[in-house]
């Protein structure tokens, strides 16, 4: 099979957010920077003065800042919150053995040290987000990817990935050559089962005879499927040599092996969460053809200036594809050609025409 070369760079106009160039921290203690203000462009504003003692932290899942994707958008929107406002930002670094209490250890710091909000990215926070947000009533707490704790201070910040899935489907199926595309998970839970729902439904709509494999890299409780760019190679090229020409995967860092073995192949890939034409390593940015976008920017900017104005809501906080919390990129020019018909999809989608499944039963 050929292979394709980018020609042009293009940024999507989905993206609210200007990404953010970091690199993650290795300590577990928190890192407190003062975010100064800043002209930058912000999808919402507000006038209302922050009050004295709002602080903001984040605290990050395995892979921490510097990921290239979910991590760092979820600092990105906190950050541009906090420079907005003039607020402090301090920012936690998980460890991959760390318990459930390691996690609540970590939350309680950050509450005793004042900080409101506290951002908890991932939802392995789930548990501990519940056990310490009902000791400090007076502080909110969001939890990124998770919408089962109910209390009062705690908004779950959660996505419709299978919408955004939908879409690259259709682009993988309007692109494939071979009438067989792929799929690679992280860790098989149903967070993860959403992309591959939403992608096995994309594509079938644009071709119901279309060939589709799937894998995961662990079951859980092993979570390393989501760290593990060597088993996402394997498993990508696994998928190349069987006769898949377009691969993709919701892997997390695992999904770097993907690029690579698509890379040496001469075939094509799609990312995930950030907009990995631009965040992946420049050798394998010409096989990215999309990237399914999950805005987490925009969810932590909206509730880190929705605590300070008073008008947080605990409960799910759904960002969908009408939102802006999830989309598809266009950088690099490879689907320039279908952009219309990907969107029309999309009106659909938003429209209620086209109900987008968000398991695979």
């Amino acid at each position: 099979m050929r292979r394709r070369r980018t020609t042009l760079l293009i940024l999507s106009a989905v993206l609210a957010l200007a990404a953010v160039t970091a690199c993650g921290g290795e300590s577990e203690d928190p890192t407190t920077t003062t975010a100064a203000p800043t002209t930058t462009a912000a999808p919402t504003t507000t006038e209302a003065a922050p009050e004295p003692g709002f602080k903001v932290a984040v605290a990050y899942d395995l892979a921490g800042r510097g990921d290239g994707g979910f991590n760092d958008l979820a600092y990105n929107g906190a950050e541009q919150a906090a420079a907005e406002l003039g607020l402090e930002l301090t920012e936690v670094t998980a460890k991959a053995e760390d318990t459930d209490q390691d996690r609540s250890d970590r939350l309680r710091l950050l509450a005793d040290s004042g900080h409101n909000p506290i951002i908890a990215v991932g939802f392995t926070y789930a548990g501990p987000v519940a056990e310490v947000a009902a000791e400090y009533p007076d502080v909110w707490f969001g939890i990124v990817d998770d919408g089962t704790v109910e209390a009062p201070n705690v908004a779950g910040l959660v996505f419709a990935e299978e919408e955004g899935s939908f879409l690259v489907g259709v682009v993988a199926a309007l692109e494939s050559e071979t009438g067989h595309v792929g799929f690679i998970g992280g860790v098989n839970v149903p967070l993860i089962v959403k992309f591959e729902a939403g992608y096995i439904a994309g594509a079938q709509a644009v071709n119901p005879d279309i060939e589709i494999t799937s894998t995961y890299l662990s079951q859980p409780p092993d979570f390393s499927g989501f760290n593990d760019p060597a088993k996402g190679k394997e498993a990508a090229k696994g998928m190349f040599d069987a006769g898949a020409d377009i691969v993709y995967a919701a892997a997390g860092g695992s999904g770097g092996g993907l690029f690579e073995a698509a890379t040496e192949g001469g075939y094509l890939a799609i990312g995930v969460d950030a907009d990995q034409y631009h965040t992946a390593a420049p050798e394998v940015r010409d096989v990215i053809m999309t990237s399914m976008l999950k805005n987490v920017n925009v969810a932590t900017h909206a509730f880190t200036t929705q605590v300070v104005d008073g008008s947080a809501q605990a409960g799910v906080n759904l960002f969908d594809l009408e939102a802006g919390g999830v989309g598809y990129s266009t950088s690099g020019g490879l689907i320039d050609h279908i952009v219309g018909e990907v969107d029309a999809y999309a009106e659909q989608i938003i429209s209620g025409e086209i109900a987008v499944p968000a398991t695979t039963g």
